[in-house]
Formats: C-alpha cells, sequence, structure tokens
C-alpha cells in the first residue's frame, strides 16, 4: 500500500490509529499491539501477497538467532558463529531476491555462458527490514539489545510507517516507546503534529517530486540527445526529485508514527545545505549512514589503522552502500564516487585551508548533483548522455520559441531548436530555481515539526495542501526508495 494513495490515507491510517488506541484504553495493551502488528503485515501484503511469507519468515529465523544469542551460555566462539550463520541467513535472502540476476547476468558477460536469468521481483521493502533486522543481532550480540517476546520483536520489524523504505530503527529507539505507558493513550499534540508533517510529506512527493520526475524521466529515458541547457535542466529535475520525494517519504513516516505516540530516528536534515560530502552524508539518508559506519566501516578497521586502510575502508563501505541502493554496475560507480570524494574531503582537511561557504557549497552541491547521474541513469549511456550535455559538448542552443525575440543573437554564433522541455521551459526553469531557493534558505520539516504550534493558521495551511494533494493523487507513483 502507497502512503499516497485514497486507501491510505482516507481508510487504512485512520482506522488503524482508531482501533490502536481504542484497545489500549480497554486496557488490551498486548491485543493493540497485536492489532498494529496484522495491520502492518495486511499494509505489506496489499502490495503483493506472495511476499508476505518471505517477511515472516524472515522475522521468525532473526528473532530465533537473537534468542540463541541472548539465552545460550555459550562460549563466545559459538555465539560468534551463531551470529554469523544469523548474518549469512539475511545477506543471503538479500542476494539471491536483489542480486542473483545482477549476478548471472555479469556472469554470462565474462565467461561466455548462457544461464537463465530468474526475473526475481524485489520484495517491497527487503533492503530496510533485512538492515534492520541485522543491526538487531549485532547488538544483541554485543549486549545492547534484548527482545524476550515474539510478539514485541514481530513489532519492531513490521511497524508499517518504516517497514518499506526506513528510517532504518535500532531496536532501542522504537520498542521502549512501545512500553511506556505515557503512550498508550491518545495525545492530541502528538496527532496534530504527526498530521501536519504528515501532509507535508504528501504535498512535497504529489505535488513537487513527481512534476520535477516527469522533466527528469523524459530527459534520461525519451530524449535521444540533449543541449546545454536541457542537461542542466534534466540533471536538477531529478535532483530535486529525488529530494522532496525521498523527504516527503521520510515526513509521511514520521509523522504516521507520531500519532500512535512513536518518534521515529531523523533521517534527512536539509542535505543540499551540506558544505563538505561529509556533512551531505550525515544529512542524508541518515540511518543508512548511520549503519554502514557501525556495521561495516568500524568492524572494517575503521580509520584506527594507517591512512591507507582508513581510504580503503571508506572505499569498501561506500561500494557497498551503492550496490545496497541497486543491483547495477551505475549504483556501484554511483558509491565508488562518494567513497573517493571522502577520501579527497579527508585529505584536504589535513591541509588546513579553509574555503569560503559559498565555494565549499558550490563544489559540494555540483558533485553531488552529477553524482546523482549516475545514481538515475538506466544505462551507461543514458549517463554519459546527460553529463556530455552539462559540459557543454553536446552544444549549446536557446529554446525555438525565444527565436523572435532573440533572433539577433544568431549572428553570435547561438542556434535556436526545439528543447525537450520547450513548451515547458518557462516552468521548468523557474521552477528549478525557486525551489532550489526553498531547499537552501527555508527551514526543513524536521523544525518545522519541532517548532509547531496548533493554531487556525497551521490548520488552515494543512488543510489547503492535504486538499491539493489528495486532488492530485489520480497521477499516483512510488516513493522512489521502494525500489531500493
Amino acid at each position: 500500500m502507497l502512503f499516497n494513495s485514497y486507501e491510505y490515507i482516507l481508510l487504512f491510517l485512520p482506522l488503524v490509529v482508531l482501533i490502536y488506541f481504542s484497545l489500549n484504553r480497554l486496557g488490551y495493551t498486548n491485543g493493540a499491539k497485536a492489532w498494529l502488528v496484522l495491520a502492518s503485515w495486511f499494509f505489506y501484503s496489499y502490495w503483493n501477497p506472495a511476499y508476505l511469507p518471505l517477511l515472516l519468515s524472515s522475522i521468525l529465523v532473526n528473532y530465533g538467532v537473537g534468542t540463541l544469542l541472548r539465552s545460550q551460555p555459550w562460549d563466545d566462539k559459538v555465539r560468534r558463529w551463531v551470529l554469523i550463520g544469523g548474518l549469512a541467513f539475511n545477506i543471503g535472502l538479500l542476494g539471491y531476491y536483489k542480486y542473483a540476476d545482477f549476478f548471472i547476468s555479469n556472469l554470462n558477460a565474462v565467461a561466455g555462458t548462457h544461464f537463465n536469468l530468474l526475473h526475481l521481483l524485489l520484495p517491497l521493502g527487503i533492503s530496510f527490514f533485512t538492515f534492520q533486522q541485522i543491526a538487531f543481532l549485532v547488538d544483541t550480540y554485543q549486549g545492547k539489545a534484548r527482545e524476550y517476546k515474539l510478539l514485541n520483536y514481530a513489532l519492531f520489524v513490521s511497524f508499517f510507517p518504516q517497514l518499506v523504505a526506513g528510517p532504518i530503527v535500532h531496536h532501542s529507539e522504537m520498542m521502549g516507546q512501545f512500553e511506556d505507558q505515557n503512550n498508550k493513550r491518545w495525545i492530541a499534540d502528538n496527532v496534530a503534529r504527526g498530521l501536519f508533517i504528515f501532509v507535508m510529506g504528501l504535498a512535497k512527493k504529489v505535488l513537487i517530486a513527481d512534476t520535477f520526475g516527469a522533466w527528469a524521466t523524459y530527459g534520461f529515458d525519451t530524449a535521444p540527445t540533449l543541449t546545454f541547457i536541457e542537461g542542466w535542466l534534466t540533471s536538477l529535475s531529478y535532483s530535486l526529485q529525488l529530494y522532496f520525494d525521498f523527504s516527503g517519504y521520510t515526513d509521511m513516516a514520521i509523522g504516521a508514527a507520531l500519532m500512535f505516540n512513536i518518534v521515529l530516528p531523523i533521517n534527512f536534515f536539509s542535505p543540499y545545505k551540506a558544505l563538505s560530502i561529509q556533512d551531505f552524508w550525515r544529512r542524508w539518508h541518515m540511518t543508512l549512514s548511520r549503519f554502514l559506519r557501525d556495521y561495516i566501516y568500524i568492524p572494517l578497521g575503521g580509520s584506527r589503522q594507517s591512512e591507507f586502510n582508513t581510504y580503503r575502508n571508506t572505499l569498501i563501505t561506500f561500494l557497498i552502500g551503492g550496490l545496497w541502493h541497486g543491483a547495477g554496475w551505475t549504483f556501484v560507480f554511483w558509491g565508488f564516487l562518494h567513497g573517493i570524494a571522502l577520501v579527497i574531503n579527508r585529505l584536504w582537511r589535513k591541509l588546513n585551508i579553509d574555503l569560503p561557504n559559498w565555494l565549499s557549497w558550490f563544489i559540494t552541491f555540483n558533485f553531488v548533483n552529477a553524482a546523482w547521474v549516475f545514481f538515475r541513469a538506466e544505462t551507461w549511456a543514458d549517463a554519459i548522455k546527460v553529463l556530455r550535455a552539462m559540459a557543454g559538448l553536446s552544444g549549446f542552443a536557446l529554446p525555438s520559441f525565444l527565436a523572435d525575440s532573440l533572433g539577433w543573437i544568431s549572428s553570435l554564433g547561438v542556434s535556436f531548436q526545439a528543447q525537450l522541455l520547450d513548451g515547458n521551459l518557462l516552468v521548468a526553469a523557474p521552477a528549478v530555481l525557486v525551489f532550489m531557493i526553498v531547499v537552501l534558505t527555508m527551514r526543513n520539516s524536521i523544525q518545522l515539526k519541532d517548532s509547531f504550534r496548533a493554531g487556525w493558521g497551521t490548520a488552515a495551511v494543512t488543510i489547503i495542501l492535504a486538499v491539493a494533494s489528495i486532488l492530485s493523487l489520480t497521477r499516483v507513483s512510488e516513493f522512489l526508495y521502494f525500489n531500493f
């Protein structure tokens, strides 16, 4: 089920909230949890019922491994092998569904074999609930997490606001909130605050992200060639689409959870304001960055060893991060670019040369924007097409509708031709400019949530955005991170 659908907004979410608090009010606290788990499983299976057994099996196996790690008086060597077995199960499950065809196609290309592809559909949310359970097993092994009840564990993994696209939550961050007696009652301020941030996220998705997405899709997937202006509008449109799509989903997840008095960790905090690539990764998909740091980078040795090993660990971590996002070499290369950028950033800091903030931002944003091209492109050829255009190597031409007013500059070698956005250029170019200013200057959703005060003005804004967004749901589209 999509957050941006009539079924979810008008029926599922209100009904689940109402019954959850009614059961708690009647004293059926375990019943309330069970209701939330069943509702979450319905939410998950609404997309494709065939993959619900996969989620259930993953929950049962990981709960069993966690119980063994917690309760058995084994020595460290045995516990370590139990942990390795649990990690192998999770990585194997993710590898089979997400990377089997990628591995087969590359094997066929390199070895000249002709193995048939499996054509597996990626189970919704598998990248997220797998990483979340890997973190749980490691935390249990280290004595940082304890879970004695299967119902609680099922709720920890299945809680629908964060099930399919994060945030990647630690057991200790969420389950203590479900046990807090104060959180079992209806808290009007949390519902109002949650509704406000939910509507903000919905508006980001359906009113902004999907609009930029149409322009990005045409530039990446449809247009055979691009000029300089087209190339930049294409890349910037995708950067803004991804920004508002992912931050919109995060807002909706945080808002929905808050209606249950559950505070999810911040996952997105104005990343395009970053002044370095390190700063960017402290703001973008923050819970994934935390996972990569705690469960890959640090176990590899982190920065505790030689400089060379630190750079190696950084590159390995981001190559894995790139591959986690998608089974394709463009994703791996995107991860490699960010790993290299972080190495360069570390080397630069050693020089103790400070750049003006505006220049630091300019370099960081343009790198991120260019790297997104590989993240978005379906093929290497599509990525090169956009980057060549951005570099001015595919020609510079003004839109044909400007020929009458600016025809005199053709004598200077400037040509006029139909652009991919020709009829919409008067909308697309200002939209890119306006929303770049918005993301760089305005307070983000988390800041607005924290400063939220119920009142007629806030209510009016929320209602207007909600109505406009709901009326736009006829063009429902998936969230981009559902594919990762």
